[in-house]
């Protein structure tokens, strides 16, 4: 089994609304980590979407899928192919561009998503692989520029106000109970942000421990 599936579930898809594993349970994904690292009222999704995307989004159900990610939706919701039509009624603006030039990770199936509110503004490039599973190439949160190894599970802590005794404590933690083969520490004018990219993928119980024992971690 290759390195970019860490299952075999990977390969099989996960239970979704189709028609596609690749183009729509994938860009659910792709939008539930958006929802995820934006963490706040969503009012603006604007997604550019490259080379096998651009070519095929609305036939493929892409559209519907990425709206009903930023929403929060599983891929098996029934929401699913309602979801961009309930965003809109939720005063959430969305949408579409089709990008005539190559994917700037140099893979066919790249959505570039920038989500924002009044206040805050987030932005994604992430690739579906396959299977439903999915790859984040890039996030920029508070002005700072995260790289990930790519797939998931990835940990991301946001230290406000560079607490750093916080993230030593996560690192522990999350050694013991969610190894990573990397972790990056990047400094910002206000804020820091640190990466864990997890050896395996993580259980509920492990998810929310770490989740509730640490303020601004988010499990992707």
């Amino acid at each position: 089994m290759g390195a970019k599936f860490r299952s075999v579930f990977d390969i099989i898809g996960p239970t979704m609304i189709g028609p596609s594993s690749s183009h729509t349970a994938g860009a659910v994904a792709i939008g539930r980590a958006a929802y995820k690292l934006f963490n706040g009222p969503i009012k603006k999704v604007t997604v550019y979407y490259y080379e096998s995307f651009a070519k095929t989004h609305r036939g493929h159900g892409t559209d519907y899928a990425i709206a009903a990610g930023v929403q929060g939706f599983l891929p098996a919701d029934p929401r699913v192919p309602r979801a961009v039509e309930l965003a809109r009624q939720r005063g959430i603006d969305i949408r579409f561009v089709e990008e005539e030039g190559p994917s700037p990770i140099h893979h066919p199936n790249t959505a570039v998503l920038e989500v924002e509110n009044d206040q805050h503004v987030v932005e994604l490039t992430a690739c579906s692989i396959g299977g439903g599973s999915i790859e984040i190439r890039q996030f920029v949160i508070d002005n700072i520029t995260v790289q990930p190894a790519g797939p998931l599970p990835i940990i991301v802590y946001i230290d406000r106000g560079k607490q750093h005794p916080n993230a030593v404590e996560l690192t522990g933690v999350v050694e013991k109970i969610a190894p990573f083969y990397r972790k990056q520490s990047l400094k910002g004018p206000v804020n820091d942000i640190y990466e864990f990219d997890i050896k395996n993928y993580m259980s509920a119980a492990t998810i929310q421990q770490i989740e509730k024992q640490f303020k601004d971690v988010i499990c992707l």
